[in-house]
């Protein structure tokens, strides 16, 4: 199924002028039409469904749907559930999965219209209505489930992304948003992943699993003794989901307030989809280095670099390959942010650092000499890699309509830019200390051609802008080098890199066993 993560606000406005004529498809697209290889895939899911048959329900969600989507259903939505509810006995559940998966569809090949953007919404309402207070007895894959709550924060962030643009709206769509208020509304949104975290006792699960006290991890989330995975699952995610709306929104704190349950320097669940896995380092790190937690930030985008370098082959035929190369280039964008911010080098892996000078070496030489081009270097890697931010509150409606889709963003940015703007003194301060052991509180102002005061306003704003407040309230270091006054002189302490040479041998070793390799068949050619 494929996964969309939450960047493109989708087709363009032409687009979805055609979407909204024709109803979301092409013209000749009938919904009652059923051909007989999707009648056999929806008797199968049914039956693996009903037979808690979770390596059949992956195969088909992920290989069957894609291809069937390939084939018949390029430019059209799939048929409607009208139409295949007789051949799966009308059961309720599975007709809401099946029309999740068509949404997902629509989503992801045509323009939905509005009217189909609330359809789905509601859908979403019936399904997590069902998982919350009805008796569950289903085995989904993982992955089917990530791709819920997924989809369910990007549709929501597609919906405040779409109502934004009011200017080229017709006067039936703004009818339909008066009326369809409380469609994709952000408390609604929000309420449903916090009841599938409540509900699911997934931090408590989590809890006892570190105490060696519950399997969750060790099973990833599945039940083994023939019960339902569906609610601590769905659970699990939606707190990467609430990481995922608490960033879009803004709120930093309470974004990674959310994760807190997930110990991400660990394996987990959320590794077992690789959606999931970048969806949630790739928030996390934003996160961070919104709050100036530059070395948290530097250390979790290093490791998933890491691991997407080393495993991106074996994804090549997954549905999710062109977001996983999407946001794995975002990330080093946001990692060369970071570390112009914070220069901490000795935190990235030397794979990962070979690749980042490849693509961003001269651009993070440039943005150390904080002049307008420096600027314009932040300005630009932040709104290539940063979330698509949104506005949750409902437009005015009165007159003159205007777009207020780029509201969010441009803020976010100005903040941005204010903190790389105070950063900017700091620069000159690092510079000098990199030299000197030890210098006096006179020679340095002379030096930055300053008076003591004003040195001592600057050495204090450096103190505050390497240092920051971690997820426990304490105060942690950015710094690459720290300092200490006593009696007007000014005492650096560099931290010294620990030298790793066991890897470095490792990784020539394993060069030259390739290379002997590719000489013997050769050889035997």
């Amino acid at each position: 199924m494929a996964a969309n993560y939450e960047y493109e606000d989708g087709p363009a406005a032409n687009n979805e002028e055609l979407g909204r004529e024709s109803g979301g498809g092409e013209i000749g697209y009938d919904p009652q039409y059923v051909p007989d290889s999707v009648k056999s895939f929806v008797v199968h899911m049914y039956r693996h469904i009903r037979e808690k048959n979770v390596y059949e329900i992956h195969q088909m969600c992920e290989t069957s749907f894609q291809s069937l989507s390939e084939r018949l259903f390029k430019e059209t939505p799939w048929p409607s559930v009208e139409a295949i509810a007789p051949y799966v006995d009308n059961d309720h559940v599975f007709c809401l999965l099946y029309r999740e998966m068509w949404f997902r569809h629509l989503y992801a090949r045509l323009s939905p219209t509005l009217k189909q953007r609330i359809d789905s919404y509601d859908n979403y309402c019936s399904l997590f209505q069902v998982v919350l207070h009805g008796v569950v007895n289903m085995q989904l894959p993982n992955q089917w489930l990530w791709d819920m709550v997924d989809e369910f924060v990007y549709q929501f962030q597609s919906f405040c992304q779409f109502r934004a643009k009011l200017k080229n709206k017709t006067e039936q769509e703004l009818a339909l948003l008066r009326q369809h208020d409380k469609a994709w509304n952000v408390y609604g949104v929000l309420n449903f992943l916090q009841a599938l975290v409540e509900k699911s006792s997934i931090s408590q699960i989590l809890e006892q699993d570190k105490q060696g006290l519950e399997q969750f991890t060790a099973t990833d989330g599945y039940d083994y003794s023939g019960g339902s995975n569906v609610l601590k699952v769905l659970g699990y995610f939606s707190m990467v989901g609430l990481l995922r709306v608490h960033c879009l929104l803004g709120d930093y704190h309470t974004a990674l307030k959310w994760l807190q349950p997930i110990d991400i320097s660990q394996q987990g669940v959320y590794t077992s989809v690789i959606g999931c896995h970048i969806a949630t380092i790739y928030h996390y790190g934003f996160a961070n280095l919104m709050l100036r937690r530059y070395v948290d930030a530097v250390r979790e985008f290093n490791k998933v670099l890491l691991y997407i370098y080393k495993t991106k082959q074996y994804h090549q035929k997954s549905p999710q390959y062109e977001q996983i190369l999407k946001k794995n280039e975002q990330m080093y964008a946001l990692l060369a942010v970071s570390l112009s911010l914070c220069p901490q080098t000795k935190l990235v892996d030397e794979s990962v650092n070979t690749q980042l000078r490849e693509k961003y070496g001269d651009k993070m030489m440039r943005m150390q000499r904080y002049d307008d081009e420096a600027f314009g270097i932040y300005d630009e890697l932040f709104s290539y890699a940063c979330p698509k931010f949104i506005t949750p509150s409902a437009p005015s409606f009165e007159e003159p309509l205007v777009n207020y889709n780029q509201d969010a963003y441009r803020l976010q940015l100005k903040m941005f830019l204010y903190e790389v703007k105070q950063q900017q003194l700091l620069s000159g301060v690092r510079t000098f200390l990199k030299v000197y052991s030890s210098i006096s509180l006179a020679k340095l102002a002379n030096y930055m051609e300053v008076d003591e005061p004003t040195l001592r306003t600057i050495l204090l704003t450096y103190k505050h802008k390497t240092h920051s407040v971690d997820s426990e309230g304490r105060i942690i270091s950015n710094a690459d080098i720290d300092f200490y006054i006593k009696n007007d002189m000014i005492y650096v302490v560099e931290s010294k890199p620990a030298k790793h040479y066991g890897d470095f041998f490792l990784r020539q070793i394993a060069k030259l066993e390739g290379v002997i390799n590719d000489m013997d068949r050769i050889k035997l050619e």
